[in-house]
């Protein structure tokens, strides 16, 4: 499968701050990246350059066999964005919306009516269609939003953070969405600050950390990296966590984590399971919960980074690099 994204050694400087320093990634047509990374790692600069909005200071990067810096009308108009933020008039209707994008693409008037019903359409807005957008719930501007970077049937699409700031449900409802776009050809790029959703959606995954890659692979082998699972423990009566977690600590040699009445702790010996049951089953304690499972990616990320997606400052709005909510 053909790579239809790529950067080689993407460098970009804002003054003494290095957004990127070497960064390389590929993303095999009809497939979707996932770029995972700290608040000011670097991943909307990455976005950016890619999209054209910058110009990298050294490396090189393509979208579709296009130089993003000898052919960036080309690249342009092979591309659809979506931000951080919704980026649609809210005084305008949701029907407007995409008749101006429509337009300014060079549309005529009712092709692009036909292709601002039909997308109205599939994003289930079509009811909404005639209501102005200021109205919309969070989801709803979501869903336009993705619509409206679709207007000119872009093959790719850069996805940075698209579900930021959205319940379980409408941010459900956008991977679907996503996912049946992919499953059309498009190519995609994603930025995310959830790891469940680049567990989701992404075929593979970039760490990137500092502006350089940390780690790249498959979900599955980067959750293989960490070398161990993770043991859960959640005993019936609250009272008895204490008496848990010391037993566990004393089997597995490591300190467990206790959080919401559940102890967790990371090991690498499988026998460890029948050596807590004997030891809670002889103290009399009654478990609601008992698993063994493999490393989660939010687990996998805080090995890499040693901190959350969202632990870092990092870089200040304005130079480059957006900070997330």
């Amino acid at each position: 499968m053909a790579d239809a994204i790529v950067a080689e050694g993407l460098v970009k400087r804002f003054g003494a701050t290095t957004a990127l320093d070497g960064v390389d990634l590929s993303v095999p047509a009809g497939t979707v990246l996932g770029l995972l990374g700290p608040n000011g790692a670097g991943k909307t600069t990455v976005v950016r350059v890619l999209a054209t909005l910058l110009r990298p200071d050294a490396g090189n990067a393509s979208v579709g066999g296009h130089d993003v810096r000898c052919d960036a009308h080309r690249v342009r108009q092979l591309i659809g964005l979506t931000g951080q933020y919704a980026s649609v008039d809210e005084q305008l209707t949701g029907t407007e919306n995409l008749l101006l994008i429509g337009r300014l693409l060079g549309m005529g008037r009712a092709e692009a009516r036909r292709r601002a019903h039909e997308l109205l359409e599939r994003f289930g807005l079509s009811d909404a269609g005639s209501r102005a957008v200021g109205t919309y719930s969070g989801g709803m501007r979501r869903r336009l939003d993705l619509a409206a970077s679709l207007v000119g049937r872009p093959p790719f699409l850069f996805l940075d953070e698209p579900t930021t700031g959205l319940d379980p449900r409408a941010r459900t409802g956008l991977w679907e969405l996503i996912r049946r776009l992919v499953d059309e050809g498009t190519t995609a790029l994603l930025t995310t600050q959830y790891l469940e959703e680049a567990d989701e959606l992404a075929d593979r995954i970039v760490v990137i950390d500092h502006g350089r890659v940390i780690a790249q692979g498959t979900p599955e082998e980067l959750k293989a990296t960490t070398g161990g699972r993770m043991l859960a423990v959640r005993p019936r009566d609250a009272e008895r966590l204490p008496l848990v977690r010391q037993a566990v600590a004393e089997l597995v040699e490591a300190e467990p984590e206790v959080k919401g009445g559940v102890i967790t702790v990371p090991v690498t010996d499988p026998a460890v399971l029948p050596a807590v049951v004997r030891r809670l089953d002889d103290a009399g304690v009654l478990l609601t919960e008992l698993a063994l499972r493999g490393s989660s990616l939010n687990e996998v990320f805080l090995s890499l980074t040693g901190r959350p997606t969202d632990g870092d400052p990092g870089i200040a709005p304005g130079a480059g690099e957006e900070a997330s909510p």
